[in-house]
């Protein structure tokens, strides 16, 4: 099946800094929530229609578990990631649970079982609703320093929320996020995998997959720079996330918004970009009118 955005997680190592970061940017940003103890992890959410941002940090991390055979820990990712640096730490798609296990399986890109995980939320009314998700893994050999999963939505009418996806910057949906790599046709078949995406784009800057819900590029080094004018992540540990392309409806109200948060801006390729020293790591690209 084919499989569209569903979100990313941007890791950081201050949460209260991220999600004030975010508001200055012109983003409205959730409550503060806390994972399962075994994960040691805590997040903002920011909304965009059927897409999200999480704004991830570390909590308790006393009981996180170690990776073992056929089960990925978050938690022990996320540390990990952070005890390198900040930034974009993981890639979300739309999934359908045990499914996806076995076509990752055949696929040769993962044999991890589906781990599900259910909590309480309170909403902006104070009613108390069930939120439930089953997360399931996947692998880019070649990217060890990579992030992936699919993630389905047992209640999402109680997850999505309108009012938080109204934002001061007028960012309507995440156009698409894009990695980095040395050589980017070597993910060609991984993403192609994971995406449930035949047809990929080959330009000289990288290739694109078009999915139901946002693009997956990926560009060498050199490309990233010219598309976005900031310093891309290191690619020693393969193919690594580096931006997240916002689409908005009023540059005017963006630039606004960026200025009342006295946020650092540049321009590039048309667009409005917030790098890696403002953005905790990661680059922040606004494209439209």
């Amino acid at each position: 099946m084919a499989r569209g955005l569903d979100h990313i997680v941007h890791a950081v190592r201050d949460l209260d800094a991220a999600a004030a970061l975010y508001r200055r940017l012109g983003f409205t940003v959730g409550s503060r929530n806390r994972h399962p103890p075994e994960w040691g992890t805590e997040n903002h959410i920011v909304q965009l229609p059927g897409v999200y941002l999480e704004l991830l940090g570390l909590g308790d991390t006393a009981r996180i578990v170690p990776h073992r055979a056929r089960h990925f820990s978050f938690g022990a990712y996320n540390r990990d990631f952070l005890a390198r640096g900040e930034g974009l730490a993981m890639l979300a798609l739309e999934g359908s649970g045990a499914p996806d296990a076995d076509a990752f399986r055949a696929a040769g890109i993962g044999d991890f079982e589906p781990f599900e995980m259910a909590r309480d939320a309170r909403r902006p009314d104070g009613t108390t609703v069930r939120l439930a998700f089953t997360l399931t893994f996947a692998r880019d050999l070649k990217s060890p320093d990579l992030g992936v999963f699919t993630i389905r939505h047992h209640f999402p009418e109680h997850f999505w929320n309108p009012a938080l996806q109204v934002h001061a910057n007028t960012a309507t949906a995440v156009a698409g996020v894009v990695l980095v790599a040395d050589n980017p046709s070597d993910h060609h078949i991984f993403l192609s995998a994971f995406t449930g995406e035949r047809e990929l784009l080959a330009t000289s800057a990288g290739i694109t997959v078009k999915t139901s819900r946002g693009e997956i590029q990926v560009f060498t080094s050199t490309a990233f720079h010219d598309h976005f004018g900031t310093p891309p992540p290191g690619t020693a540990g393969g193919a690594r996330l580096a931006a997240l392309r916002f689409a908005v409806r009023d540059r005017d109200a963006l630039l606004a918004a960026l200025e009342a948060g006295k946020v650092r801006s540049s321009q590039a390729m048309g667009r409005v970009v917030v790098g890696p020293e403002v953005a905790l790591g990661a680059t922040l690209a606004f494209e439209g009118n």
